[in-house]
């Protein structure tokens, strides 16, 4: 069985100015028409508690992350992918939206929780279409709040599909 999940991921290497970086592939043959990529924007490490996780979130260089997104688009569209969206969860999705402002090739922006700080990417100027997801009764404050999503919805976002 763990054989088989080893064989639905493609093992890729991306570089981004002097970095080469790790990122997984499902390709054509495993879903016809979709590629999906994943990045470990932590080069492998694993936070196995909320502690470790906080850790390595406290220590992620925004900018830095955003290079390797553009450079995993980048990776994507040369080998033929159309349209590139991003995705992203908490940290992720903050990510996303700040990929949807700060990389004109991203097409679309799927984003679970989490928004940008204007210090990163000012929300409310993103380009792509935005799909955001956020809990209207959660009562976290601040990085993904009801509130932050309520603000981003009033924005002149392009909201759509692609």
């Amino acid at each position: 069985m763990a054989n088989a999940a080893d064989n639905a991921f493609q093992k890729v290497q991306i570089q981004r100015d002097d970095t080469v970086f790790d990122a997984y592939v499902v390709g054509k043959e495993q879903a016809p028409g979709i590629v999906v990529l994943q990045e470990c924007l932590y080069r492998g490490k694993v936070g196995l508690d909320v502690a470790e996780a906080q850790h390595l979130m406290d220590g992620l260089d925004g900018q830095d992350a955003i290079k390797d997104i553009r450079a995993v688009i980048n990776w994507l569209k040369a080998g033929g992918s159309a349209k590139v969206g991003v995705t992203g969860f908490c940290m992720g999705g903050a990510l996303s939206i700040a990929s949807g402002v700060l990389i004109p090739e991203v097409d679309a922006v799927v984003a679970f929780y989490g928004i940008s700080s204007s210090e990163l990417a000012d929300p409310s100027l993103i380009k792509a279409p935005v799909q955001a997801h956020f809990g209207e009764l959660d009562s976290f404050v601040g990085f993904s709040d009801i509130t932050a999503a309520k603000a981003l919805g009033k924005t002149e976002i392009k909201w759509g599909s692609i």
